[in-house]
């Protein structure tokens, strides 16, 4: 059987010309392509490729886009093989590839991968679990720092502070001494580091570049938090408004939708035409959601959770995820008649509404972290959402209680479900005119 591969780079003559190099080999296929961070994180996790190859840099902001995208993949399809193709051969790129283990991994410098087979090598290695350094970053990393010594332990590990982001208070505690103190010492820091550079010294040098790279790093951590967090969610964690693992209790309504048959559409659709489909269905139910106040929480294959009323409390969070219910209805339809009039299966929305208290919090680590909501409120809005069929919206008693103004609606008389022990009674919108 054929080794998958999703190929990854925002220059279109490497891409294709990289598709053609692995195309040679006749165990080895491509199953899809992508030129930026959100084409590869959704295209590769709709297509579950055993490889991906990827540039670094890539839009949108240059900098390490395939290395994180990589590493969302890895956390979705952790046995999915890497391999990073750059034209850098500085060993940072391949010190934070490797931060959490080499296994399945591969570095290689774009110069050098038409050399023999070892593109092609690198993919059937990480495929299988092995991992494969092109030598110069091999060498790059071994090699000691000429001059190495120009600061002392303790000015090591100030600069480790700093570079940490560390506030001088902080410090000061740390090392035992006061603030003035520690403003004194990176003072002198830095003069001594200044005096190097121009003395010619490498070792100088090198401390100031690995400074600077540690302050650009906690920027992307910054940036890759707001791409995983809900809207405002990140902001308020790098700004300390919400420690992790705080928990706080909020009334609010929670909002599931789903694909009707989207196991059948995934198996008469080719993997990058149904990333394509799933790109695009995502972006305008975020639209609709955000448009009406709502936070959107996570989208888990063809689904979508949202809240209204979190992390900001708002009295009519119900009203609001009504509206935005409706507006996912309306814009899926816009897109659907474009997509019949390309010959592609339309995607038909169930949504279920749930309103109740829910206990809110970051979970994780400060390495992954997780904007999160518990409680029957929100299993409940799944449950509905499955009593919903294309285009249809089921609310719970209390959102449906909730309205100042409630939809015509079916009602849903109480009925025992799996997994509860009480009867539900919901209502459904548009009414199909006749109550069950």
């Amino acid at each position: 059987m054929a080794i998958s591969v999703f190929l990854a780079d925002d220059n279109l003559l490497v891409r294709e010309g990289v598709a053609a190099l692995i195309s040679l080999a006749p165990d080895i296929e491509i199953t899809g392509l992508a030129a930026d961070f959100d084409g590869l994180v959704e295209g590769a996790s709709a297509a579950a490729p055993q490889v991906v190859v990827t540039d670094i840099r890539m839009p949108p902001a240059f900098q390490r886009e395939g290395i994180e995208a990589a590493r969302i993949v890895r956390k979705t399809h952790p046995g999915t093989g890497i391999v990073i193709l750059s034209q850098y051969d500085d060993p940072e790129y391949a010190v934070a590839l490797l931060s959490e283990g080499a296994a399945g991994y591969a570095y290689l410098l774009k110069d050098r991968i038409a050399e023999g087979d070892q593109l092609v090598r690198a993919i059937r290695e990480v495929a299988t679990g092995g991992s494969m350094l092109d030598p110069k970053i091999v060498e790059a990393l071994t090699r000691p720092v000429s001059g190495d010594g120009l600061l002392n332990s303790d000015e090591e590990q100030l600069l480790q502070h700093i570079a940490e982001g560390t506030p001088i208070k902080g410090i000061a505690v740390a090392i035992k001494t006061t603030p003035a103190d520690v403003d004194t010492r990176i003072e002198a820091l830095f003069v001594k580091l200044a005096e190097g550079v121009s003395a010619g010294s490498r070792a100088a040098v090198e401390q100031l570049r690995s400074l600077q790279r540690a302050i650009a790093l906690r920027e992307e951590q910054g940036e890759e938090l707001s791409r995983l967090l809900p809207g405002g969610i990140a902001e308020r964690l790098k700004q300390g408004g919400r420690r992790i693992g705080e928990t706080e209790e909020l009334e609010v309504t929670v909002l599931m939708s789903d694909i009707r048959g989207y196991s059948g559409i995934a198996e008469r659709t080719a993997p990058t035409q149904l990333a394509g489909q799933l790109n695009r269905h995502r972006a305008e139910m975020n639209r609709a959601i955000i448009a009406h106040g709502g936070t959107v929480m996570q989208f888990v294959g063809d689904a979508v959770m949202a809240v209204f009323g979190a992390p900001d409390p708002a009295t009519d969070h119900a009203e609001r995820a009504v509206v935005a219910a409706t507006a996912m209805h309306g814009a899926q339809a816009r897109v659907n008649a474009e997509w019949q009039a390309e010959g592609l299966d339309p995607f038909g929305l169930g949504i279920g509404l749930s309103s109740g208290p829910v206990a809110a919090a970051l979970l994780g680590s400060e390495e992954r972290v997780e904007y999160t909501l518990v409680g029957d409120t929100v299993n409940l809005a799944q449950r509905l959402q499955q009593w919903g069929e294309p285009g249809e919206t089921v609310l719970s008693e209390a959102t449906h209680a909730g309205l100042a103004t409630p939809p015509d609606c079916d009602v849903i008389r109480p009925t025992q479900v799996k997994g509860r022990e009480s009867r539900i009674g919901a209502y459904r919108f548009p009414p199909r005119g006749a109550t069950r």
